[in-house]
């Protein structure tokens, strides 16, 4: 396997990357992506890419390092997926991996993420990982 951080306009961002990351937000259209990928690099934002050895894309994983009161320095992941077909083949422990040598790398004290409640798959996959549930997220919709 290969992990590959890619750049704002990197072709294989929109080729590559999005469909495996449109598993987990299908929300996102080749526009929206770049818009948010655009103005999201300048605040940190970063991706990266797992590929099989056949070149074919199988898993990414969007992340930044943020500093706060709370966590001082961390990697903050905003996006991990595996494709369906990958799932359990190590592609996702290969990422979480990479991005613990990254945050280690760039000071940090911490890895974390928010996962949607109902992702009870991919819950079992972050506590095989050591990772814990340490807080609640809250939002509210804006109008």
């Amino acid at each position: 396997m290969k992990l590959i951080d890619l750049e704002p306009g990197d072709p294989r961002l929109v080729s590559d990357l999005l469909p495996v990351l449109r598993q987990l937000r299908p929300h996102l259209t080749e526009d929206s992506f770049r818009e948010v990928y655009e103005e999201g690099h300048g605040q940190g934002l970063r991706f990266t890419a797992a590929y099989r050895d056949d070149g074919v894309c199988v898993g990414a994983a969007g992340w930044r390092i943020v500093i706060s009161t709370y966590t001082l320095r961390a990697l903050y992941v905003d996006d991990l997926v595996t494709t369906a077909d990958a799932r359990s083949t190590g592609v996702g422990q290969a990422l979480v991996a990479y991005l613990e040598e990254r945050a280690r790398e760039a000071g940090c004290h911490r890895l974390t993420l928010d996962s949607g409640t109902q992702r009870t798959d991919a819950h079992r996959f972050y506590f095989r990982e050591r990772m814990a549930i340490t807080a609640f997220h809250f939002e509210k919709d804006l109008d």
